[in-house]
């Protein structure tokens, strides 16, 4: 049950959608509010497959952050229900984040962002993010004029998500969009999110920044096991690594299995934060032929 003294009349809390193109820095961001990790970031575009359910608590307010997938033209099965996933939380928000990127245009993303927003009709905040990576700070003042010409915005910020940059700024203006309502969670919760789906995804992560060429995009993550012994304090976890096809395996696995005991190393000491126990991780590789493209598999690995 929720404190009553939360439930006061001046209370706000609300959803927030953020959105945008791939790669644009909107996990980094939903770690850099919450203050931990729990979504997993990559240089790489599309790292973001799902929903992630994010709660930022102050004393006054309670913030639901759903960091969604990079919105872009979809090809194929999986990146459909990417961008579904994507369009579906825009639905769920009382209120919109949009980002783009300072420094780098993806025209038809940002295209697709601007038409989703139109069609949701919610109130927006746009997010100018990486504005450390700015060499000339004139080009932000032209992007600022530049973005609020669509009229869609009803606050523009620039920041910088990964160093933090009037990020505080951020949340206040959010805030202040938010309507009047009881917090939806306790003051506790982090995340909707259960403990296994967190692992799979940072196993996930590690083959994203480990691995090359097709890898990343030809990979899925499942946990298998999952038991915690009082005794031996320690948490036991199985994950298999799918991919599509046998050569995939034998990148993921290299040489003397040394890649597949990096991605391991890597994803251990993370789990261990987030579990803030000792972890005993095994990881198996596994082919599934054409899975991205198998509706029945995609369900059975959680995309649906």
């Amino acid at each position: 049950m929720l404190p009553t003294s939360e439930a006061t009349a001046d209370f706000k809390s609300g959803f927030v959608a953020i959105a945008g193109a791939p790669n644009v820095g909107k996990s980094t961001l939903l770690n850099r509010l919450l203050g931990e990790k729990i979504s997993i970031t990559s240089k790489r575009p599309q790292t973001t497959r799902n929903r992630i359910l994010g709660i930022l608590h102050r004393p006054n307010s309670q913030l639901v952050f759903i960091d969604t997938p990079g919105l872009h033209r979809a090809t194929g099965l999986l990146n459909q229900l990417i961008v579904e996933t994507a369009l579906t939380a825009l639905g769920e928000a009382d209120l919109v984040l949009a980002m783009i990127d300072a420094v780098r245009t993806d025209a038809e993303s940002e295209k697709l962002l601007l038409a989703s927003l139109e069609k949701a009709n919610l109130p927006a905040i746009l997010a100018i993010n990486k504005i450390d990576r700015l060499g000339d700070k004139t080009a932000l003042l032209s992007l600022i004029d530049q973005w609020s010409q669509s009229g869609l915005f009803d606050d523009i910020v620039p920041i910088s998500a990964l160093a933090g940059t009037q990020v505080d700024k951020l949340i206040e203006t959010m805030m202040m969009r938010m309507p009047p309502g009881p917090p939806f969670y306790p003051e506790d919760s982090l995340t909707d999110l259960p403990q296994r789906f967190i692992v799979a995804e940072m196993i996930r992560e590690k083959v994203f920044r480990l691995t090359g060429q097709e890898i990343p995009y030809a990979s899925a993550v499942t946990v298998d096991r999952f038991s915690a012994s009082r005794k031996r304090k320690i948490v036991e976890i199985h994950a298999s690594i799918h991919v599509e096809r046998n050569s995939q395996k034998g990148i993921i696995i290299g040489k003397n299995g040394v890649k597949l005991r990096k991605i391991g190393e890597a994803a251990r000491q993370d789990i261990e934060r987030l579990v803030q126990s000792k972890v005993y991780l095994r990881l198996f590789v596994k082919v599934q032929r054409n899975w991205s493209r198998d509706a029945r598999v995609l369900r059975r690995f959680g995309y649906q």
